[in-house]
């Protein structure tokens, strides 16, 4: 009788399916899809998740999404979170005053700033493009595009 039991226990033992890696990561990776900048690789039962995400939110949701696969016995967080980026002018605006300034007697010339450098536009003499190309300079107000038309 206590063959019969210990027999009926290994079988049940063996016959409950432990889930390979290969499924484990197959499943893992369509969970990852939604973030193509994050990737997963599974070993051992563990998810090593790796790669950027744009926030910690998105981060800390894809773990818990690896954690609820069957299978997956514990999640290795290797992945980081993008910096946020600040978009700055590379023009002082103080520079950019003096620049405005100095060709106020050019109506038809505008300031701006394009492609973070600053840069004159407009319709100007050839006179005119030499005064203000002197008046520019004088300022040293670092590189500037002189874009504008000469006619």
């Amino acid at each position: 009788m206590a063959a019969l039991a210990l027999a009926v226990s290994f079988g049940s033992i063996s016959c409950k399916k432990k889930v390979s890696d290969a499924e484990l990561q197959t499943q893992a990776t369509t969970v990852v899809t939604a973030n193509p900048n994050a990737s997963v690789e599974v070993k051992d039962g563990t998810a090593h998740l790796s790669g950027t995400f744009a926030d910690q939110a998105s981060k800390d949701a894809m773990i818990a999404s690896l954690k609820a696969i069957p299978g997956v016995k514990d999640v290795m967080d290797m992945a980081t979170v993008a910096a946020p980026v600040e978009t700055v002018s590379a023009v002082d605006p103080a520079v950019q005053q003096k620049v405005t300034d100095a060709v106020k007697d050019f109506p038809s010339v505008k300031v701006e700033v394009i492609n973070g450098e600053l840069t004159l536009t407009g319709n100007v003499s050839p006179e005119q493009a030499r005064k203000i190309k002197m008046s520019v300079d004088a300022l040293k107000a670092g590189k500037v595009n002189y874009n504008y038309t000469v006619k």
